[in-house]
């Protein structure tokens, strides 16, 4: 077990005066808790490499093909395209290696731009809005969630949807065996009141799906 840390740290997605308190530890790494937005962080001076960050990306073996893989993404495709006019233009948002997300609103008829850091980084695609914005498994990655959450929320149209699938941290007990946070490339962990936070940031209703899945529709 590492030592637990007495020192604070800012929040990195809404910059709080009051700093964050520490939350947990683990023999890899320490995390700290905001008490304005609840978001959980990792301190950036225990970040991986980027080139550690994405040698960890390159074992994903996630494909258009794997049945499993397309029902695990189906619990983001199918509550967001339910809300989308027809035809509408998207942008995937931390795609990865093997994209499969914007395949599936492809075969649903609507037109997929890609965008990732690592594997599809022409930034032309940052340059426009958008009907929709999917983050599928991505924003727990944030080095800086406070510039990466607004860029995406500029990104959309008004009245466009941003959807975002992550795992919502809970209490400290069960925060403690989480294995969600055993992948180093995580360093963010929303709650259902961050969530709520952004909701009040961008004036807007929180759809909270299931565990995993949160919508938020940018107001006309």
């Amino acid at each position: 077990m590492r030592p637990v840390k007495t020192k604070c740290l800012h929040c990195p997605l809404c910059a709080n005066t009051v700093e964050s308190s520490h939350f947990h530890s683990d023999r890899h790494r320490d995390y700290y808790r905001c008490p304005h937005c609840h978001l959980i962080h990792v301190p950036n001076s225990q970040f991986l490499s980027s080139e550690a960050e994405r040698a960890e990306y390159d074992k994903h073996q996630n494909s258009p093909d794997d049945a499993g893989y397309r029902n695990f993404l189906s619990r983001l495709f199918t509550p967001l395209n339910a809300r989308l006019r027809p035809a509408s233009h998207g942008l995937d948002f931390g795609s990865g290696p093997g994209p499969t997300l914007s395949l599936m609103f492809e075969e649903a008829g609507h037109q997929m731009s890609l965008f990732d850091p690592f594997y599809a980084t022409e930034k032309a695609v940052l340059a426009r809005q958008y009907d929709f914005v999917t983050t599928s498994e991505v924003v727990e990655h944030f080095h800086d969630p406070a510039t990466d959450l607004t860029l995406l929320w500029s990104l959309l149209k008004p009245g466009g949807w941003l959807g975002i699938m992550t795992k919502l941290a809970l209490d400290r007990a069960a925060f403690s065996c989480w294995h969600y946070k055993s992948d180093l490339t995580h360093v963010c962990f929303f709650s259902s009141k961050t969530m709520e936070w952004l909701g009040r940031q961008w004036q807007t209703e929180v759809l909270e799906i299931g565990t995993d899945v949160v919508l938020f529709q940018k107001p006309l």
